[in-house]
């Protein structure tokens, strides 16, 4: 299974159209989505594009091939307006014999096993890091508000093996 997993587009429609872009480029059977989808919060300044009526609209049509998590900017009023789920602060995902635990970071690390791998968004920084409790974890930083100098990205998941890309 591909995966194509992103974090905090934050409302920017300028961005959700290069990750949609991406994420038709790439055909990849599902869109991971790691929270902070529309909003942009009150410590974030409003990022290129700032449309969130924009960004529902390019989403939407791919609800069926999105797997979301909910994120510290999104609300009850955000998932109105959603053609699919937020309403979770975790997720798992069982692809290619890899278990994939899914949060947008903001909570507890929640139980994991050895070989588990652990993807978060939520500190808009690329992270690859081996946990000593034996799960790695990934993050691949923002799609519009990038953080300590890096790329607009996302993280592709394909035969196993997790890719950092750039949406530049």
């Amino acid at each position: 299974m591909k995966l194509l997993i992103a974090s905090d587009i934050h409302g920017s429609a300028v961005w959700c159209k290069k990750l949609v872009d991406a994420f038709m480029k790439e055909g990849a059977d599902k869109l991971v989505l790691l929270g902070d989808i529309l909003y942009h919060g009150p410590r974030n300044p409003l990022p290129d594009g700032y449309s969130p009526k924009d960004v529902f609209g390019m989403l939407n049509p791919l609800a069926d091939r999105i797997i979301a998590v909910r994120g510290n900017c999104d609300s009850e009023v955000d998932q109105m307006v959603l053609a699919f789920n937020i309403s979770s602060d975790y997720g798992d995902i069982f692809a290619d014999g890899v278990h994939i635990a899914i949060s947008h970071g903001h909570r507890t690390v929640p139980p994991l096993g050895k070989g588990d791998v652990y993807i978060t968004g939520h500190t808009h920084v690329p992270l690859n890091v081996a946990e000593k409790e034996g799960y790695l974890h990934l993050n691949p930083g923002s799609v519009s508000l990038p953080k300590e100098d890096s790329a607009h990205g996302y993280i592709l998941f394909d035969g196993g093996k997790f890719v950092f890309k750039d949406l530049n």
